[in-house]
């Protein structure tokens, strides 16, 4: 079992018993670990102790947060995301297929592909010349099925497995030691709907969330909440677009294509890395 599995065990049995509040030793007993090597695993992982995690996961610190985030129409979506993040020390482009490209389906377009390991477990990564046009996380799925989703989206492009540029792509999305030299680059297909919730999707800083209806506000259609879950859910991008930081009103956390647990696993990572939890 890997270490993200070990943690989305733990997460899992945290997140469904956060009223409870949940001890280190059962937590620890429930992975058949000792507390010590518990905690340290899960600190090396997270950065923060269960103990602070917990602090994630409940219902008012979600509302709070809603009620703090600011209007995603006061940051200009060519901006993108904010290079003084500590999370990320680079800003996201997000650069659309034209509608020529789109109907060309890939035509002359040379895309690599690799399946890696990362901080949520393994991924399924494509690359274009232009930036990252794939990104999701496995869930048990054989890698064809990535292959054929990203085949049918690209039925022209010339697809091979390219291990070493998808590595060097995923080290700037997850390694956080060294600055990217340039900014991150996606290269992704969607309607002009898709598009412009995915572009507003990129200005809500790490550690923040906003809900359905402020995305829909933001783009201009305030009665386009549900067109908006859709669209949020048709996302190719995994973490970078970060549909994960869209929430119910109510402050519930939703659903999420990759796992409401992997959800949980995201927000905690982001927000130990942004310093927004409370004071133990």
């Amino acid at each position: 079992m890997s270490d993200y599995e070990r943690i989305a065990k733990a997460i899992y049995f945290i997140s469904t018993r956060v009223h409870s509040q949940p001890s280190l030793d059962e937590i620890a007993a429930h992975l058949h670990l000792s507390p010590f090597h518990f905690q340290r695993l899960f600190c090396r992982w997270a950065g923060v102790t269960p103990k602070r995690f917990l602090q994630v996961l409940t219902l008012e610190r979600a509302k709070q947060l809603l009620r703090e985030s600011k209007s995603l129409l006061e940051v200009s979506d060519t901006l993108g995301l904010s290079s003084g993040s500590r999370l990320y020390d680079h800003f996201v482009h997000l650069e659309a297929v034209t509608p020529g490209e789109y109907k060309k389906e890939g035509a002359g377009l040379s895309i690599g592909y690799a399946v890696h390991n990362t901080p949520f477990g393994p991924a399924f990564i494509a690359i274009t010349p232009r930036g990252i046009c794939k990104f999701s996380f496995l869930q048990g799925e054989a890698l064809d099925e990535h292959l054929a989703d990203l085949c049918k989206k690209w039925p022209y492009a010339v697809v091979h497995e390219e291990q070493q540029a998808t590595l060097e792509v995923l080290d700037g999305m997850f390694g956080g030691a060294k600055k990217p030299d340039r900014p991150i680059s996606l290269h992704v297909a969607g309607t002009n709907f898709q598009v412009s919730v995915w572009k507003a999707l990129l200005q809500i800083p790490p550690a923040t969330v906003v809900s359905y209806s402020q995305v829909a506000n933001a783009i201009g259609s305030p009665n386009a909440a549900r067109a908006v879950g859709t669209a949020i859910g048709s996302n190719p991008v995994a973490f970078l677009i970060p549909c994960h930081r869209v929430i119910q009103q109510s402050g519930k956390l939703g659903g999420y294509y990759w796992g409401e647990t992997r959800k949980h696993a995201i927000h905690a990572w982001e927000s130990a890395r942004e310093e927004v939890l409370l004071p133990e």
